[in-house]
């Protein structure tokens, strides 16, 4: 048997002393930062999963129910009103000529009223006198005849007016309304928002299933709520009056509160999105100088659930799901933790973990796991 060329000998020893150097060579530590568990509060939550809008809690986009030339208009944009203002009326002098006919005929018919009825009152009272001379042999029974005969008419005619009254007062009351058709009127206070309308204009009433734009649009400027809607998986943890934080982008970062006032109760399932729940916010008090606008973009949390004074860790800390990573004795060990309530933020620890426990900060590092040395660095001298 022949032995290896010496030439080949060197390459072989260098080779394996490279090996062993390598494997006993003591492992560099890996330099961590760590923090620790704190008590504090935890909530649970749903938000939305779409943009919600905010809306006013009052508004109308009114049009009249007639076609017509405008004639008058009350307000512009911008204008406040009162309820029942007079915002806008159609050329209606057709119709004022026919109220006042109808006017004219209630009096009438009033008058004709009283007239046949005090002659009625009359033709009573000489019935009774022709009866009492009837009774004493001075009047005949044929003038007792005509005399009950003319008080029964003259009664049947009083009543008759009776009835006419109540057909022209009725008369009246069409006229009324159809006048009244010709003119909006706000429903309630507000701010006019919107006026699609010039005087001399046609203005014609949407048919049926077809959108037209309103003449006139009236906002409550005084009252808000938020529209958002909530996927259908979490829609079942949600509830009436649950609190609620709204943020809105025109305001960056502020929150403001707010509770749920209503929950659709029907699943919105519109081609090709999600299908969701509409959850409807009402705002509580706003902050002194907070103006709102409808249409602002808005995102609700609505806060299901809270556990306060609990031990807690921030929520990035985990790794798989129920996993932090501790450093004990300058090695790094893979905890496993057992949860409550856990959103975003913070995750609540119900056994698994003390307060003094030491969490490596970031335990996503590819060349950090179980058992790998570590060495915690003082994060305010790194500061």
């Amino acid at each position: 048997m022949s032995l290896p060329s010496p030439k080949l000998l060197i390459p072989i020893v260098l080779i394996g002393a490279g090996v062993a150097a390598v494997r006993f060579w003591p492992e560099s530590p890996l330099d961590v930062t760590v923090s620790q568990a704190s008590v504090g509060l935890v909530e649970a939550s749903v938000a939305n999963t779409r943009s919600g809008t905010v809306k006013a809690c009052q508004r109308s986009r009114l049009s009249l129910p007639l076609g017509g030339q405008v004639s008058v208009l009350y307000v512009a944009q911008g204008d406040k009103v009162e309820a029942g203002a007079p915002l806008m009326e159609l050329w209606n002098e057709d119709i004022r000529a026919t109220l006042a006919t109808a006017e004219a005929q209630l009096d009438t018919a009033k008058l004709s009223h009283e007239a046949t009825c005090t002659q009625a009152q009359s033709d009573k009272r000489e019935e009774r006198r022709i009866h009492d001379l009837h009774k004493r042999q001075m009047a005949s029974s044929e003038q007792l005849d005509r005399a009950e005969t003319a008080a029964t008419i003259s009664e049947l005619s009083c009543k008759q007016q009776e009835t006419l009254i109540t057909q022209a007062s009725a008369s009246l009351d069409l006229q009324k309304a159809r006048f009244a058709q010709t003119q909006l009127r706000a429903p309630f206070a507000g701010i006019i928002a919107e006026v699609n309308a010039e005087i001399g204009e046609y203005a014609t009433p949407s048919p049926p299933g077809v959108a037209t734009p309103p003449a006139i649009d009236l906002i409550n400027p005084d009252c808000f709520y938020v529209q958002a809607p909530i996927d259908e998986v979490d829609a079942a943890q949600v509830a009436l009056d649950m609190p609620v934080r709204v943020t809105l982008d025109a305001f960056g970062d502020r929150t403001f509160d707010g509770h749920v006032s209503r929950i659709s109760p029907y699943i919105q399932d519109e081609e090709k999105q999600a299908r969701t729940v509409d959850v409807d916010v009402r705002l509580n008090e706003l902050p002194e100088g907070t103006h709102l606008l409808i249409g602002y973009s808005a995102d609700i949390e609505v806060i299901t659930a809270t556990s306060e004074n609990t031990l807690r860790l921030p929520t990035e800390l985990l790794i798989d799901t129920d996993h932090v990573m501790l450093t004990r004795d300058g090695k790094a060990v893979k905890q496993q933790v057992e949860l409550g309530l856990t959103n975003w933020t913070w995750s609540e620890v119900t056994s698994g973990l003390n307060s003094d426990d030491q969490i490596i900060n970031e335990p996503g590092q590819s060349d950090l796991e179980g058992g790998r040395t570590v060495r915690v660095l003082d994060t305010d001298a790194n500061d």
